[in-house]
């Protein structure tokens, strides 16, 4: 952290401040990135089947201007390579799915830690990493594109023919 902060011409607590530990850097302002999934599930047609509006919450919370996308595949990259950062993404998808089950409990009327919330959490996070890890071993090809196709497989219950 003080090579990052001497980088930055800040010192370590400044640092620290917005950052609470090295492996959070890579993340980025991942806060935002579930402002807007919360803003995204908050703002759909309601009479949409849950897992419809789950997926366009997914697609649009992801969409990052083109000038960025390199920057995202380089983060995504170390996420899903580097040990001591698999280790840490774990607290941050607890974060991604807690956002998930309170939008599914809200819209079925029980609480976050039920059974239902809590599957359709973690079945939308392995949908969303299946779209990233794609997109991680295949930048050439869409990663919005990517994560729709994945939850419309999760949607279909994977009616593949």
């Amino acid at each position: 952290m003080h090579e990052i902060a001497a980088a930055l011409g800040v010192g370590r607590r400044t640092v620290f401040r917005y950052y609470p530990s090295k492996n959070d850097l890579v993340w980025g302002e991942f806060g935002e990135v579930l402002d807007r999934l919360r803003a995204e599930l908050r703002s759909a047609d309601q009479e949409l089947p849950i897992i419809e509006v789950i997926r366009q919450g997914a697609v649009r919370s992801n969409t990052y201007p083109d000038d960025l996308l390199d920057e995202l595949h380089l983060r995504m990259t170390l996420i899903q390579t580097v040990p001591a950062l698999q280790a840490h993404s774990m607290l941050r998808y607890a974060e991604w799915r807690e956002v998930i089950a309170q939008y599914v409990a809200q819209r079925l009327g029980c609480t976050p830690d039920e059974l239902v919330p809590v599957a359709a959490g973690y079945a939308a996070l392995a949908a969303s990493t299946a779209a990233f890890s794609r997109w991680v071993l295949h930048r050439d090809e869409d990663i919005l594109a990517l994560i729709d196709s994945s939850y419309a497989l999760l949607a279909d219950g994977f009616a593949i023919e």
